[in-house]
C-alpha cells in the first residue's frame, strides 16, 4: 500500500524540517536536505531521528 498523498504532503523531516520523498524502493522517506532516511513499517512512516539512517547524496557524472 502506498502512502496517502495528503499525508506525504504534510510530512517533514523532524531534524531539519525539509520535505521528504518516498525512496526508490518504497521502504522509506528520504529528506531532500539532510538525506536522512526514515523507515516505513507496516505502511506507517517512523519519523524518529534516532530511527533514521543517513544516506549520502548521490553524485552524478558530468
Amino acid at each position: 500500500m502506498a502512502l496517502d498523498p495528503e499525508l506525504l504532503a504534510i510530512l517533514a523531516c523532524p531534524y531539519c524540517k525539509a520535505d521528504v520523498k518516498v525512496t526508490a524502493d518504497g521502504q522509506g522517506l528520504k529528506c531532500v536536505e539532510c538525506h536522512r532516511v526514515y523507515p516505513i513499517q507496516d505502511d506507517i512512516p517512523v519519523m524518529l531521528i534516532d530511527e533514521a539512517s543517513i544516506e549520502p547524496e548521490r553524485q552524478t557524472k558530468g
